[in-house]
């Protein structure tokens, strides 16, 4: 199999990923990056929106306050919404602001080497890296959950996925024919199985407050 990284091609033998498959390629991962970065963006800019109406009163109720278990507020005024000493929304709205530039500059024809998309694959990381932070401090010690930061920790393991799939396929990450193979076949399933363990443990978790809620 041959897939067309931004600077050589990778030869494995049975199947030939050209340039302009490689191209199309891309433009189906931009579009997605576009749609899931417009979800994180505005997300983002909603708890931005959300927090500093608890600077100017401390007592508002923030319009994704849904009940004691989805309490955007309550996750908001703890430390764990302000990791580098400033609100956490701030980071989405200048990274997804950055997602959505690339995603739109590849639907308009860019092509970026490899190094940039290897650093574009890390800066994905470490976002799902802190996403899996935020999950553990509202599900274990927090004990409330943000809507509009689910809605972003989704959007950020659906982007970290694809782009890292995407990565194996071109040859960005050096991986044998047969993995490369293989993601390209089962990166979806991999994202879904994250969701069903993270979602699945926070069921648990709350188990008894959902069931009461029906």
């Amino acid at each position: 199999m041959t897939y067309t990284s931004e600077e050589n091609m990778i030869d494995n033998g049975s199947l030939t990923m050209n340039a302009t498959e490689q191209a199309n390629f891309d433009r189906r991962l931009a579009f997605l990056m576009l749609i899931a970065g417009a979800a994180a963006f505005i997300s983002s800019c909603m708890l931005v929106f959300e927090r500093l109406q608890i600077y100017i009163d401390a007592s508002h109720v923030s319009s994704c306050d849904v009940n004691a278990l989805l309490n955007c507020g309550t996750v908001m005024r703890t430390p764990y919404a302000e990791a580098f000493g400033f609100p956490n929304p701030f980071i989405g709205l200048v990274g997804y602001a950055i997602v959505l530039t690339i995603s739109t500059a590849i639907l308009a024809g860019a092509r970026f080497h490899r190094w940039y998309w290897l650093a574009m694959n890390i800066g994905h990381l470490l976002a799902t890296f802190f996403v899996f932070w935020l999950w553990y401090n509202t599900t274990f010690k927090i004990n409330a959950l943000c809507l509009f930061c689910m809605f972003v920790w989704v959007a950020q393991i659906i982007m970290t996925g694809r782009v890292t799939a995407r990565n194996v396929i071109a040859g960005v990450i050096p991986a044998p024919s047969h993995l490369r193979e293989s993601v390209a076949g089962w990166s979806w399933f991999a994202i879904v199985l994250v969701f069903v363990l993270i979602f699945g443990i926070i069921f648990i978790r709350f188990s008894d407050i959902i069931l009461g809620m029906f």
